[in-house]
């Protein structure tokens, strides 16, 4: 006998006194689309979950668009199939793209275990995930990043100070901002993962190619980082976007930009608080 949980866009609302469906659902916390470094379950691409006593999970899921790029429905599948199946007593995890025009390719690619390249070979002989997956891993590092640079500045730490912070201080800090603290543990997980800083002496602050960073230097760095946060959190309100309007379904947040922020070029950095002005 399976037991389905029907899940909705929100984790306020999905109801998580079931264990297993908990756990699952943290797992899946930690899939970001790779565009967005945003988890999937705050974009609201999961529909529902299916588990039953055998330790089978079925996920499924559904994007903003009939043709989002299939590359990255297949990234984000593969890695809700991994990190579900990390739990201990799930046994497979199955993953359903749904209302999508590869959603049958991606679905038996990721399923039997097969490689973006040998599933779509016909449309992208020579692409593989990896690419992708440094691509974008290189973008979250930096709006993570940026985070941190603009809070640590708030707090009136001077550029001297922060670009000479160890991993150590960086761990005391505390951050009052929302924001600010999420992105603290973000940051923290993605320059371990890079290996750019592990150890308590190590710097936390340095470009992805792992160079110093300067304090003279501090301003024009933090200019490329916006760019870069502009650029995704474009692309993160078009994606709400799409998606309520094909599904009515998800409500944004009170201080999520939309497209209209965008147009009337009134976007802050989503951490910049009440006396921020426009960029």
């Amino acid at each position: 006998m399976s037991m389905t949980i029907a899940l909705q866009q929100r984790r306020s609302e999905v109801d998580l006194e079931n264990p297993k469906v908990a756990e699952v659902w943290r797992q899946l916390e930690t899939v970001c689309d790779p565009e967005l470094d945003e988890p999937v379950t705050d974009m609201g691409f999961i529909e529902g979950l299916e588990v039953d006593e055998n330790g089978t999970v079925g996920i499924c899921f559904r994007l903003p668009t009939y043709w989002c790029s299939a590359n990255f429905a297949f990234l984000m599948a593969t890695d809700m199939r991994h990190q579900v199946e990390k739990l201990d007593w799930v046994s497979r995890a199955r993953v359903t793209l749904k209302d999508h025009m590869f959603e049958e390719q991606v679905n038996v690619g990721v399923n039997d275990g097969r490689s973006f390249r040998e599933i779509f070979a016909d449309l992208a002989p020579d692409q593989g995930l990896d690419e992708i997956r440094e691509k974008f891993r290189q973008k979250a590092f930096q709006r993570r990043q940026e985070v941190m640079l603009l809070g640590l500045r708030r707090m009136s730490y001077s550029d001297d100070d922060i670009v000479k912070m160890t991993l150590q201080h960086y761990d005391r800090v505390r951050f009052s901002d929302q924001e600010e603290a999420r992105q603290q543990r973000r940051y923290r997980d993605i320059i371990g993962e890079l290996e750019l800083a592990n150890s308590p002496g190590d710097l936390a602050f340095c470009s992805y190619g792992g160079g110093a960073l300067t304090a003279q230097g501090l301003d024009g760095y933090l200019a490329t980082l916006r760019a870069v946060r502009i650029n995704m959190e474009f692309s993160g309100a078009l994606c709400r976007g799409l998606l309520n309007t094909r599904y009515k379904e998800l409500k944004p947040d009170d201080d999520e930009p939309t497209l209209v922020d965008f147009i009337l070029d009134r976007v802050p950095p989503r951490n910049a608080g009440k006396d921020a002005v426009p960029v």
